[in-house]
């Protein structure tokens, strides 16, 4: 007689389960949001002010406890093991919300290599209680399944393996449909009230860490080309060397929907009250380069332009559907970061914004940045109205280069502003801030004309900005190269309001326009002072850049260019081919290109569209396969480097 046969055992008839497994995935749902860092009558709070919420949690929970039920035949088997992955998985959550600021993802299960991560470099403090209680529940569902079991199904066809299998299947049939369908809605995702929808640690505390897994695994998708193959894209990617740069500092400073929008005929403006001085003063510099980039988005997706430039990989080109390129990066990625870093460069990320705002912090460090500084980490900060100003960056951003010279370091920087953010409503620099007239050639609404004014004195002040930084580096031996653009053009009212009462052409159609991209187009200038203009031998280098006569470049394509100038060509192939392609296809939107001779098409040829073939996979293999594999290389070397200080 078998050990478990002396005892006595109670049988539950199938309904009897089934209303076991509702109540237990009702408690296991309980229990993984009590494993959350936040208060549970906190999240309940928000559960009874929006009930489905309480529906989607349980429900993906009660589908595994049934699909589990119908294979082991016992619902609290089935239970446990449920509670054991949801709570561990819940905990998990936890502890990277507390090391990192950031959720667990269903992709991490991709990243093993973040795990070893985790154990060497942050201190981590597992929460034993709740460890402890999770055990103890699991362990009790376990012993209650010993006692109790479930009753034969009454179809007697269905009371084998056959059966099970099926039962079990249909549940996580189940499961996969709704994941595709009702948790993969980002309507109704963005339709549940929050206190930061920006904030996604926040967002998962209030929404339940069940449903927001659960919704993320359809969001930020990476789109495999079509016949990629592994092992032809790392072929690609072998070979370069460092260290055969020009020694020049680096500074790129990305400016928040800085545009040259006054330049347009409905502006009035003269010499003697132009808006954009500097900009145009060093449109004729022999010392510049200047020119428009063509960036990802139409007034938003800052972070999508910060990731085109500095990893030469397109936001637009990951997926099919509309992604967040920050939200998509999990891992290391070359970068313009990475290259100089390599090259023993000082890399740092400025932003007097929150850290955890598209995920910066980690998204930096992924990309090779040495030093990330944002707001909470800035001292005596300057505001204009509730932003930090575009001057106070143009002080840290000196102040941090005298530091680095002090170090005997070069640097490399990456500047993201945000003075100029949205909105430009009156009471932006305060109720009382008096606003210089916009002087126009057209008639706008009293909407309009407070947009502008607004708009323009924040336009006016990045401009500033880069008038003191050339200053301040014309007058270093150091040499210096400064890159300075906009993010994306302004939002002046919906529906482009602003636009078309100023007659632009960005409120029509992309067919209307003389220039189909001109909505994602914002000024740039590359210039070097006295030091770094010798030691790059400026005008040849400029002239071997072969840039259309326009100057017009992808966002995707400043970043390596500014590799190319500062003498990097053979150090990357990957950004050698983006220099390559850069020849070929100057501007690449989607299905829009321009050529070299500075005309738009939608057709190119056939080795056109190879070039962009190789790019579309290389980049999926990049922030994919190669850095997965790299990442378990790393996880295997540090976890011997662990057993070894055992």
């Amino acid at each position: 007689m078998k050990i478990q046969d002396r005892f006595f055992k109670f049988r539950l008839p199938w309904w009897g389960s089934l209303l076991a497994a509702v109540l237990l995935s009702g408690c296991i749902t309980l229990l993984a949001l009590w494993c959350q860092p936040n208060a549970l009558r906190t999240v309940l709070a928000h559960f009874k002010a929006q009930p489905l919420l309480i529906v989607l949690n349980a429900m993906p929970i009660g589908l595994l406890v049934l699909a589990l039920t119908c294979l082991l035949r016992n619902v609290f088997f089935s239970a446990a093991l449920v509670n054991l992955a949801v709570c561990v998985l819940s905990i998990a959550n936890r502890i990277k919300l507390e090391v990192r600021d950031e959720p667990v993802f269903p992709r991490d299960f991709a990243l093993l290599k973040e795990v070893g991560s985790a154990m060497g470099t942050y201190d981590i403090h597992f929460p034993w209680g709740v460890i402890a209680v999770v055990l103890f529940a699991s362990a009790a569902l376990a012993v209650l399944g010993v006692f109790c079991k479930g009753q034969p199904f009454p179809i007697a066809r269905l009371r084998g393996w056959l059966g099970r299998v099926l039962g079990c299947a249909a549940s996580f049939a189940v499961l996969a449909g709704l994941i595709l369908t009702v948790y993969a809605s980002n309507d109704l995702y963005n339709s549940f009230s929050v206190s930061n929808a920006y904030y996604i640690p926040s967002v998962f505390n209030e929404l339940g860490f069940p449903y927001c897994f659960c919704h993320q695994f359809t969001t930020y998708p990476i789109d495999k080309p079509e016949s990629f193959d592994k092992a032809e894209a790392k072929s690609w990617d072998d070979g370069g060397e460092t260290g055969l740069g020009k020694d020049v500092h680096l500074i790129m400073v990305m400016d928040e929907a800085f545009s040259d929008l006054t330049d347009d005929d409905a502006f009035a403006y003269t010499a003697e009250n132009d808006p954009l001085p500097n900009l145009h003063a060093l449109q004729n510099d022999p010392h510049a380069i200047s020119g428009h980039v063509v960036v990802p988005g139409f007034a938003g997706g800052t972070a999508n332009t910060e990731f085109d430039v500095l990893t030469g990989m397109q936001t637009n080109a990951l997926s099919a559907a509309t992604t967040s390129s920050f939200r998509a990066v999990n891992r290391n990625l070359d970068s313009v970061l990475r290259l100089f870093g390599d090259d023993g460069y000082h890399t740092s990320f400025f932003h007097p914004g929150d850290d955890w705002f598209y995920n910066r912090e980690n998204v930096y460090r992924w990309m090779g940045a040495e030093e990330t500084v944002f707001v909470d980490q800035m001292e005596d900060l300057d505001y204009k109205g509730r932003w930090v100003t575009d001057d106070y960056m143009a002080g840290f951003i000196e102040d941090k280069f005298e530091e680095a010279v002090e170090n005997g370091e070069l640097l490399c920087n990456y500047t993201t502003t945000i003075q100029n953010h949205m909105s430009y409503t009156a009471d932006k620099y305060g109720a009382d801030y008096e606003y210089p007239d916009v002087p126009l050639t057209v008639s706008v609404s009293p909407e309009v004309e407070t947009l502008l004014k607004v708009y323009v004195e924040g336009a006016r002040d990045a401009d500033a900005m880069l008038g003191r930084l050339v200053d301040y580096f014309s007058a270093t031996d150091e040499p210096v190269v400064l890159a300075f653009w906009g993010d994306h053009l302004p939002y002046l009212g919906d529906n482009q309001l602003g636009y078309e009462e100023l007659g632009s052409e960005v409120a029509l159609s992309e067919e209307e326009r003389s220039d189909p991209l001109c909505s994602y187009e914002t000024p740039y200038v590359i210039w070097a002072n006295d030091a770094a203009a010798e030691i790059l031998d400026w005008d040849a280098a400029v002239e071997a850049l072969d840039l259309p006569e326009n100057h017009k470049l992808s966002a995707s394509f400043l970043g390596a260019a500014l590799v190319e100038l500062t003498g990097r060509t053979g150090e990357s192939p990957w950004f050698d081919f983006l220099n390559q392609l850069r020849r070929e296809l100057p501007v690449v939107q989607k299905k829009t290109y321009l050529t070299m001779d500075g005309t738009y098409t939608k057709i190119i040829s056939s080795e056109q569209e190879q070039l962009i073939d190789q790019w579309r996979k290389w980049s999926y293999y990049i922030p994919g396969v190669k850095q997965a594999e790299t990442g378990f290389v790393m996880m295997k070397s540090r976890i011997i480097r662990i057993l070894a200080d055992h």
